[in-house]
């Protein structure tokens, strides 16, 4: 059997979602308990005590700016637009106008053999 997700039910894995939140200030000892979260988002500054699962103040700081983005980016010019159709040289004109056909009458050639 799938795994089945309950909303609001218990949470898998026990990573904060502070560690990756621009608005937190974190202080790590040498051991997995030595950690203090301190909360820059609300005014004014809380420890948090507990690893946080789900904040509304929430913002990725392995997300580039709006800045940033900006300096990354490529400015793409587009091309004049070019005419539409077929080009056409000196010449086509008249080998396109020249055209013989050829009719051939298979009935008179298997005629021919007999």
């Amino acid at each position: 059997m799938g795994k089945i997700y309950i909303k609001n039910g218990t949470p898998v894995g026990s990573e904060s979602l502070c560690r990756t939140c621009t608005s937190a200030h974190t202080i790590s000892g040498y051991r997995e308990s030595d950690v203090i979260m301190i909360c820059t988002d609300v005014h004014p500054n809380i420890v948090l005590p507990f690893t946080v699962r789900e904040c509304t103040g929430f913002y990725d700081k392995n997300r580039p700016t709006w800045e940033q983005m900006e300096k990354l980016a490529i400015t793409v010019t587009p091309d004049p637009l070019k005419p539409v159709g077929f080009k056409v040289g000196v010449g086509f004109h008249e080998a396109a106008t020249v055209r013989t056909r050829i009719n051939v009458d298979l009935d008179e050639d298997e005629e021919d053999d007999d």
